[in-house]
């Protein structure tokens, strides 16, 4: 699978501060980033793949959630998840 335990461990070590943190919003935040790049070019090549795209649509409202509730609670960690992962700011 293209999201290994490591690699997960490295997500959530470097965006939630620990790899056992994996709850924390930012860290979340973090892993639908990685699962909508890997979803978005798994569809540039098969663009008939219907369940893929709603898919890809979940995760994207998921993410987008999780954004508003940092936004909401803590406007600090909300910028720095969005500068760290190279993020528009979609919350206005």
């Amino acid at each position: 699978m293209y999201l290994s335990k490591e690699y997960k461990a490295d997500i959530f070590a470097e965006f939630a501060g620990t790899a056992s943190n994996t709850g924390s919003a930012e860290g979340q935040v973090a892993l639908f980033t990685k699962r909508i790049a890997h979803l978005t070019e798994h569809l540039k090549r098969n663009r008939k793949d219907f369940n893929t795209q709603r898919s890809l649509q979940m995760l994207v409202g998921k993410r987008r959630a999780l954004l508003a509730y940092l936004y909401k609670k803590d406007i600090n960690r909300y910028r720095a998840i969005i500068k760290g992962l190279g993020l528009r700011d979609i919350i206005k």
